[in-house]
């Protein structure tokens, strides 16, 4: 008897420690995709019934995601696509079978692009390109019909190809005729200069699309859906939303380098973070290119992964890391460069993105005849919050500069929105009342039809002299509510171009893990803003 009940409790220590197993594995795309959809169905503002009309804006949202200039995917591609999918995907969605059509479409674009890169190769190498010939190639082709046949495929090829390659001689013809250009080459050594750049620029293309992975396939179908609701919806897979939070933070945990992808693949080093870890180091300098990145610091050569052929968000990804871990780069100097590349290691940090926050400053204006003025300016470039930290806010930082351009006796105040994408609408909330005291700051409506008043939490203004706010068109939203705030309580003058971005609406951050059933495992769902 004493067996069986230590076989019983046996069985249910087993029981009690299998959800922890399952809690560890990555959560089931398909139910992740049920659950965005009964998310989007029940919390989105438009409350799109789910039909095969919106089935179909799902489905063209996806090919769109795909294939935006319409260059490799042909109509038969799409008929068949339609009459398969077009009225489906929303009833796959629900049933947890949406990734086996997603995955077949793409599995059609990468066929698609690998023959058009054969033929691109092939033109590439046999074709002399004859630029005096009266011909002219679409720049955009977002709104042509899809590619008939083969026949004008090759036709569209064929000029894509002979305007990317002249793009290329034009450029290098420009680069000549500056003061420090390089000498000019031979007039056929240029030009077969130019057609290696755009083969190799297709190759990569290709590279890039086969690597791709079902996990990716996943975040690219249901971004496609969420985009069908409205442009600011949208699916964050785990690192987006790692990402998202940083820039929040306006932190990250990396080496402190900003990157910027050539037009031949290569990942070259726009600048440096002041203080970051790759600037402390003093080894890597702007303008050196990275080759390849060993994520874990092996020193094994199998462990290099080459970047020439990869998206910047990809390089960027393999770079970050734990704060504290280390990061090989192969790198190529700008400076010195001896025609070997050169082995480097970076200990990854918290870099905080000094360019992105609050800033301020004291201008004299002194006018003849007139007294002199003493302006305090305040630059804010976006609405940063640490969403868990409160320690990082923007408004606590617009306060303190606040308080110390009070203190040196200004005349007036600049508040500098221009180019402000928005952000918290909380410290939206927050800021306002450092110049209006309490009141009401912008009202949220939401999918019932239901106000709710957003108010400033502070009792009394910081600042109450003259003020002006300045904006452009690329302030948006937080910034318009702050700016229209301050102009709706007569405390400020709005100055600069005739309207601003125009962006309106309010997103929330909702983790799809959370609506997964309960012994569901939950790792990696991601979310849906």
């Amino acid at each position: 008897m004493k067996n069986v009940w230590l076989k019983k409790i046996a069985t249910i220590v087993i029981l009690i420690l299998l959800p922890c197993e399952i809690f560890a594995q990555q959560a089931d795309i398909n139910e992740v995709g049920k659950q965005m959809a009964i998310m989007l169905q029940n919390s989105h503002f438009a409350r799109l019934p789910f039909s095969a009309e919106l089935s179909q804006r799902f489905l063209d949202n996806y090919l769109k995601s795909l294939d935006a200039q319409r260059l490799y995917l042909m109509q038969q591609d799409v008929d068949a696509l339609n009459i398969k999918y077009g009225g489906q995907l929303h009833s796959l969605l629900l049933n947890e079978n949406f990734m086996s059509a997603a995955t077949e479409i793409y599995a059609i674009y990468v066929k698609r692009v690998g023959e058009r890169v054969g033929l691109i190769l092939k033109d590439l190498e046999e074709s002399e390109f004859d630029f005096s010939v009266n011909e002219s190639a679409t720049i955009s082709r977002k709104k042509v019909a899809w590619i008939k046949n083969e026949i004008e495929a090759q036709e569209v090829w064929r000029l894509q190809i002979k305007k990317e390659v002249l793009d290329d001689l034009l450029c290098r013809d420009f680069n000549t005729r500056l003061p420090n250009g390089n000498a000019k080459l031979d007039a056929k050594d240029v030009k077969s200069s130019s057609k290696d750049k755009v083969a190799l620029h297709y190759q990569r293309k290709l590279k890039e699309v086969e690597k791709v992975d079902s996990e990716q396939i996943a975040s690219f179908f249901l971004s496609a859906i969420a985009h069908s609701y409205d442009p600011h919806t949208d699916y964050l897979n785990f690192q987006e939303v790692n990402r998202f939070n940083d820039s929040m933070k306006n932190q990250l945990v990396g080496i402190g380098a900003y990157l910027h992808l050539e037009k031949d693949g290569a990942v070259k080093i726009k600048g440096l973070v002041v203080g970051g870890p790759a600037d402390r180091g003093g080894i890597l300098q702007p303008n050196d290119r990275i080759i390849a990145v060993d994520t874990l610091n092996t020193g094994k050569s199998e462990d290099m992964v080459n970047v020439k052929t990869m998206e910047l968000e990809k390089v960027i990804n393999l770079i970050q890391g734990e704060d504290g871990s280390a990061v090989a780069l192969k790198i190529e100097q700008a400076v010195g460069f001896s025609g070997e590349a050169k082995l480097i290691v970076i200990q990854r940090a918290k870099v905080e993105r000094k360019d992105q926050q609050a800033t301020g400053q004291v201008i004299t204006i002194n006018i003849e005849n007139a007294p002199i003025k003493r302006l305090g300016v305040i630059t804010l470039p976006t609405f940063y919050s640490d969403f868990e930290d409160e320690k990082t806010r923007c408004s606590n930082d617009v306060e303190k500069i606040l308080t110390r351009l009070m203190s040196e006796k200004i005349d007036g105040l600049v508040l500098d929105l221009r180019d402000n994408p928005g952000g918290s609408l909380e410290e939206v909330c927050r800021m306002t009342g450092l110049f209006i005291g309490s009141g009401p700051v912008a009202q949220v409506k939401n999918t019932l039809g239901q106000i709710q008043v957003k108010n400033s939490p502070n009792k009394k203004p910081i600042y109450i002299g003259p003020m002006v706010v300045m904006t452009n068109e690329g302030s948006a939203s937080a910034s318009e509510i702050l700016a229209g705030a301050l102009q709706d309580f007569n405390r400020a003058v709005i100055v600069g171009e005739s309207s601003t971005f125009g962006k309106g609406t309010v997103q929330q951050q909702m983790e799809i893990g959370r609506m997964l059933p309960y012994f569901a495992s939950r790792d990696q769902a991601g979310s849906l803003k």
